[in-house]
């Protein structure tokens, strides 16, 4: 059974709705049978990287709010991350544009470490304050999941894998993916944002009981995502 999951590295809420997920595949008895896809979607594919603000500032101009909201605001998010186990620093992070890490991210799909670049990329930025958009940064984090230096430098200092980055957004628009995250069950089942483990664990049961039925209507469930205007809620 494949599970596709549109997502972008600067998401919050993909970080989060991504460990929330993995909690419920655990529980889920064919987890051995379930393929995860992971699919580029840039929520703002203009962003300029600016390495001299963090998420912080960078919310609060874009925004039009204090920082000191702004700060409030990431507070909370950071506190859901907790809950699973993950640990948020939005002063440290770095404004970046994610497109250099979506292909990065295409490349080891290719190697079968799709999933593994997906981790580390999250943890890189949300947690590390790494730039996703320095070349450099992305070859230590390719080589730190197992993909070979001499490739990564070949891949990142071409338009390799550009394309695929293109195309996965205009399956988003044919979809209709709104949000990110954004996780499509067995070509029926729709799971819009970091929904509860239990919200997963249910859709993981039904979608397997259709498994090799024909595909249907998408039957939507929304929760906790990031917009394409940039707002995380």
């Amino acid at each position: 059974m494949k599970i596709n999951i549109w997502s972008d590295i600067r998401c919050p809420f993909c970080y989060i709705g991504k460990r929330k997920f993995e909690k419920a595949l655990e529980k889920f008895p064919q987890k051995d049978e379930v393929e995860v896809i992971w699919r580029s979607f840039q929520l703002d594919p203009k962003l300029q990287t600016q390495t001299d603000k963090n998420l912080d500032e960078h919310f609060a101009e874009y925004k039009g709010i204090s920082l000191k909201y702004a700060k409030q605001m990431h507070n909370r998010v950071a506190q859901i991350a907790k809950e699973v186990g993950l640990t948020f620093n939005f002063d440290k992070a770095v404004v970046a544009n994610s497109f250099n890490a979506h292909r990065l991210i295409q490349f080891a799909k290719t190697k079968g470490l799709g999933n593994k670049a997906e981790e580390q990329l999250f943890k890189a930025y949300f947690t590390d304050g790494k730039n996703i958009d320095d070349i450099p940064t992305l070859i230590k984090t390719g080589t730190t999941i197992g993909l070979h230096e001499k490739e990564l430098n070949e891949v990142l200092a071409s338009d390799a894998f550009a394309e695929e980055v293109y195309q996965d957004e205009l399956t988003a628009l044919r979809v209709g993916v709104r949000g990110v995250p954004f996780f499509v069950f067995n070509d029926k089942y729709v799971v819009s944002g970091a929904q509860p483990i239990d919200t997963f664990l249910r859709t993981l049961e039904n979608s397997w009981k259709e498994f090799e039925k024909e595909t249907g209507s998408l039957i939507t469930m929304e929760e906790q995502a990031c917009s394409v205007d940039g707002s995380c809620n």
